[in-house]
């Protein structure tokens, strides 16, 4: 089992943006980070659902192949889901759809007491207010020998990373400068003193950096 993290980020670490308005919740920045990550044809087909066969095929879509692969259980915070998008709806369901892409069971850490979600692609979301080491012995015992992902967001993310938890982290590099919003490495300093590090550039520009133990 590996406990794994994978991220985009910003030339200046920024993995979580901030230029959120109603009109556009999500963001430009966020659409400028992520651009290289839609456009491959494994994201089109296992998040949009898309079925033409169109998107990317090179090394950005090998990247986003693997991060699917061989997971047994996902943690991931509650912006992540989607609390904060429909915060008073108790029939909200995460911003995900009603097919959400893990097809698994998924732990989201929050202070909010939630019944546990189900779908029919047997996503299972389940809400807990636990340490990082009591959400990865929870997700262990569910994953059936397969690995743990850790989705996010950041903040989640730095407290797997602080614990010393995740043994395979991968960044996806996107060349744009964005100088606002939250960046990854803040409180991680010499990180990569524990991990053996390799890179590789894809023909989108995007650096994909891996940190391994």
């Amino acid at each position: 089992m590996t406990v794994r993290l994978d991220l985009n980020i910003s030339l200046d670490g920024v993995a979580a943006t901030t230029d959120q308005t109603p009109a556009n919740p999500m963001g430009a920045d966020w659409g400028r980070l992520v651009a290289p990550y839609v456009a491959t044809r494994t994201f089109r087909e296992r998040v949009l659902h898309e079925t033409t066969g169109e998107g990317t095929v090179g090394v950005d879509d090998r990247y986003a192949a693997a991060y699917f692969e061989g997971v047994g259980a996902e943690i991931m915070g509650a912006g992540m889901f989607g609390f904060h998008t429909f915060p008073d709806d108790p029939d909200w369901r995460g911003w995900w759809g009603d097919e959400p892409p893990f097809r698994g069971l998924v732990l989201v850490l929050t202070h909010r007491e939630h019944p546990p979600i189900d779908f029919d692609n047997g996503t299972r979301f389940e809400f807990l207010s636990v340490t990082p080491e009591h959400a990865l012995e929870r997700a262990t015992d569910h994953a059936g020998g397969g690995d743990i992902r850790i989705g996010g967001g950041v903040g989640v993310a730095r407290d797997f990373l602080r614990a010393g938890l995740v043994d395979r982290v991968h960044v996806a590099l996107t060349p744009i400068v964005l100088a606002r919003g939250v960046r990854l490495w803040d409180e991680l300093h010499e990180l990569e003193r524990d991990y053996m590090v390799r890179s590789e550039v894809a023909e989108s520009g995007v650096i994909h950096v891996t940190f391994a133990r």
